[in-house]
């Protein structure tokens, strides 16, 4: 299960790609969720952990998303 950072950051990506046909930068993603570089980057980290993105710290602008949603939870 996703925090709400994360889902936040998740669909804040998935809402922008939609509208703007293209992911947001990290630093675009900074100023949507108030969050610093750091914890973004920290963030995406998890998300492409979970395989919510393809996305790797040496390209960190670019970014696929591959769920945009949560995935339910066992017993959900």
């Amino acid at each position: 299960m996703l925090c709400d950072i994360e889902r936040k950051v998740l669909r804040v990506i998935a809402n922008y790609s939609a509208g703007r046909r293209r992911t947001p930068t990290i630093d675009e993603l900074c100023v949507k969720t108030g969050r610093n570089r750091g914890g973004i980057m920290m963030v995406l980290e998890v998300l492409a952990k979970e395989k919510y993105i393809d996305w790797q710290r040496s390209q960190p602008d670019h970014l696929v998303v591959l769920e945009a949603w949560e995935r339910k939870g066992p017993g959900k």
